[in-house]
């Protein structure tokens, strides 16, 4: 009886720890995203080797890091599979895979050696969307001078980061319980403080908009995990509509018509002085005598 006992006891901790001292984290991603696997080491005290699905496609010691240009690795079919699409952090060690595919889906081993030789698989699963899915921007519509929200639709943990992108520049980020917007002179100067962050979703509202306002806002989403962390963006495209004609424009053509007023009225001084100095010359007594 006692025997038995020990021997559930090695199956309960081989089912929680994998077979062998081997741990097993699941990684359940959306095809398109970016996922990091971590390490818990550092880089210059160990050599890492990464694996999938028993091929090595990366390795790193002493801040030296091959992905998939060892013979092992360019004599498989991994090296068309990733296109460039592998990096190693050479602090840490760990793999990050961009823009990763159905076909990317898999065991992922982490071999650590001079430390035990420790081993760690991460088995990720790639969920397949469609192109338009995986590339859709969503477009919003707004009348110049109304306020406007970009909803990423999400509920956010509270340790994940959100930064949101305008043309390319931050412009708001939330990291933990902490956010900021605007940190740049530029981004303060265009947006005035018109922009707000909701906190839960992420949500960006944009008020009072202007013309100048239009254009892509990018929502990059960092999903925090001890093990392992995803990176997913979301697209917007905001059109304003109003005269098309920005504030300077504008102001030109207020001073162009009072320009022409002005001109008007003085052309209208003239005449008027011009009519008054010509009116008829009173008769002289002696006429019709």
């Amino acid at each position: 009886m006692k025997l038995l006992f020990n021997l559930l006891l090695v199956i309960l901790f081989s089912i929680d720890h994998g077979a062998y001292g081997v741990d097993t984290v699941s990684v359940s991603v959306i095809e398109g995203d970016s996922v990091a696997l971590h390490t818990d080491v550092q880089t210059n005290q160990v050599r890492i080797e990464w694996y999938y699905n028993d091929t090595r496609i990366a390795q790193i010691y002493k801040n030296q890091s091959k992905v998939c240009t060892d013979v092992q690795c360019s004599k498989s079919n991994v090296t068309e599979r990733f296109r460039d699409r592998l990096k190693l952090d050479n602090q840490t060690g760990s793999l990050t895979i961009r823009n990763i595919t159905t076909e990317d889906s898999g065991d992922y081993t982490q071999k650590i050696i001079n430390s035990g030789d420790h081993e760690k698989i991460f088995s990720v699963s790639v969920h397949g969307v469609s192109a338009a899915e995986r590339d859709e921007v969503k477009r919003k519509s707004v009348k110049e001078g109304e306020s406007v929200t970009l909803d990423p639709a999400v509920m956010k943990n509270t340790n994940d980061s959100m930064m949101w992108y305008f043309n390319d520049v931050l412009i708001a980020e939330i990291t933990g319980d902490q956010s900021q917007i605007c940190a740049d002179d530029q981004c303060k100067e265009r947006f005035r403080d018109r922009l707000k962050l909701d906190h839960q979703t992420g949500a960006l509202n944009i008020t009072h908009t202007t013309n100048t306002d239009a254009g892509e806002y990018t929502l990059q989403m960092i999903i925090n995990n001890s093990s392992f962390s995803i990176t997913r963006v979301k697209r917007f495209n905001l059109i304003v509509n109003g005269s098309g004609l920005s504030a300077g424009a504008v102001a030109g053509i207020v001073v162009v018509v009072l320009l022409v007023f002005a001109a008007v009225g003085t052309a209208a001084g003239i005449y008027y002085h011009h009519h008054r100095s010509h009116a008829a010359v009173p008769q002289n007594e002696d006429d019709g005598l």
